[in-house]
C-alpha cells in the first residue's frame, strides 16, 4: 500500500466560452492527489490521507478518488471550504496562480488526524504546496520524519515559491522534506531552485548528498535523469503530441513508485539494490506514462491496460 498525502483542491483551468471570451473549467487536482489517481490506474494499492470539505467541491474530490480505486478510509471531512486554484499562462507560457485557500479544509490536516501505520504501508508520497502552510505543512513534515526509517518516503517538491510568504522558511521546509526522503523527484527548474545548479548531473548529485537514496530529475524534451547508489542513468524523452501538460509530473512520480512496487523493489533496501538497467526501465516506464498523460486534456493519466505490452513487461521486471 502507498499512502499519498498533501493538497487536494479544485484547479480552475482556462477555456474558451461559447462567445469567445475566456472562462475557467473546474477540475479536481493537487499534486499528491493527482499522483494517487495515477498510481491507482497503474494497478497499485493506494490510499489518500487528507482532509476534504463537505462542500460540493469536496464531494467531487472524494468521488474522483473513489471512482479511480483510491482507498478513502484515511480521508476526513470538514465544514471548511475547498481550496480553489486558478492558473493562467501569459504569452511567454509562464504560469500565474491565484489561490483561494485561507482556512480551507485540505490545509487543516492536524497531527491527531494522522494514524500509525503498519507494515502493510510500503511508501508515503507527499509534496508540493502542502508543505508551505500550517497546520498541514508541519503535520506532513512531522509524519515523514517519523516514518523515514521505517518505509520509503517519496517527495515531489513541485516548487511554487511565489506562494510562500516567508521564502527562508519555505526553503527550510523543502530541506526537511528532502532529508526525510528515500526518493526525491524534481523538475530541472526545481533542481536549480533547490541547489543553485543548472547542470542536471551535478545538481542531482548535490541533492542526493542531502539524504535521498534516489534522485530523479525530469527535464521536459531533454528527457530524465536518475542518480542512485550505482551512478547516474539518463534517458531521452518519449515523443508525444502534447494536448496538456497538467498532471504530467504527478503521473511520472506515480509511475516511478508503481514500477518499484511491481518489481518488488519498493523498499529502502530495494532502492539501494537497483542496477543501471533497472533504473533505465523505471525511467522509461515513467516517461511513457507521463507522455500519455500529456497527450490528452486534463490530469488524465493512463491505465496500465492502455500501455504497450513491452512497457507493461518493464513495469513488472524484477531483474
Amino acid at each position: 500500500m502507498i499512502v499519498h498525502t498533501g493538497e487536494a483542491l479544485i484547479d480552475f483551468i482556462p477555456t474558451a466560452a461559447s462567445d469567445g471570451s475566456e472562462a475557467f473549467r473546474p477540475s479536481p487536482g493537487g499534486s499528491p492527489y493527482n499522483s494517487s489517481i495515477a498510481a491507482a490506474r497503474l494497478g497499485v494499492p493506494v490510499t489518500f490521507l487528507g482532509k476534504l470539505s463537505r462542500d460540493f467541491f469536496g464531494d467531487q474530490l472524494l468521488a474522483r478518488l473513489e471512482n479511480n480505486g483510491v482507498a478513502t478510509d484515511l480521508v476526513l471531512r470538514s465544514e471548511a471550504p475547498s481550496t480553489l486554484a486558478f492558473v493562467k499562462k501569459n504569452a511567454a507560457g509562464e504560469a500565474r496562480y491565484a489561490f483561494f485557500a485561507d482556512g480551507a479544509a485540505d490545509r487543516n490536516l492536524l497531527p491527531e488526524d494522522v494514524p500509525s501505520f503498519d507494515a502493510g504501508v510500503q511508501a508515503i508520497v507527499f509534496g508540493s504546496i502542502s508543505v508551505i502552510p500550517d497546520p498541514v505543512g508541519s503535520t506532513v513534515l512531522d509524519l515523514v520524519e517519523r516514518e523515514a526509517k521505517a518505509r520509503v518516503v517519496s517527495f515531489d517538491p513541485n516548487i511554487r515559491d511565489g506562494l510562500a510568504s516567508d521564502p527562508e522558511d519555505y526553503r527550510k521546509r523543502v530541506a526537511r522534506g528532502i532529508a526525510a526522503s528515500s526518493i526525491v523527484k524534481v523538475s530541472d527548474e526545481d533542481l536549480e531552485w533547490i541547489t543553485g545548479n543548472s547542470d542536471l548531473e551535478a545538481g542531482a548529485a548535490a541533492l542526493r548528498a542531502q539524504g535521498p537514496l534516489l534522485v530523479v530529475v525530469t527535464a521536459g524534451a531533454e528527457g530524465a535523469l536518475a542518480t542512485h547508489e550505482g551512478g547516474s542513468v539518463r534517458i531521452d524523452s518519449v515523443p508525444t503530441t502534447v494536448s496538456d501538460t497538467i498532471g504530467a509530473g504527478d503521473s511520472f512520480h506515480a509511475a516511478l513508485l508503481s514500477w518499484l512496487y511491481r518489481a518488488q523493489l519498493l523498499s529502502q533496501d530495494g532502492i539501494r539494490s537497483l542496477t543501471a538497467d533497472q533504473v533505465r526501465s523505471m525511467l522509461q516506464f515513467a516517461a511513457t506514462v507521463a507522455s500519455r498523460t500529456c497527450s490528452r486534456a486534463g490530469a488524465d493519466p493512463p491505465y496500465i491496460s492502455e500501455l504497450d505490452s513491452d512497457v507493461g513487461r518493464s513495469a513488472n521486471a524484477t531483474s
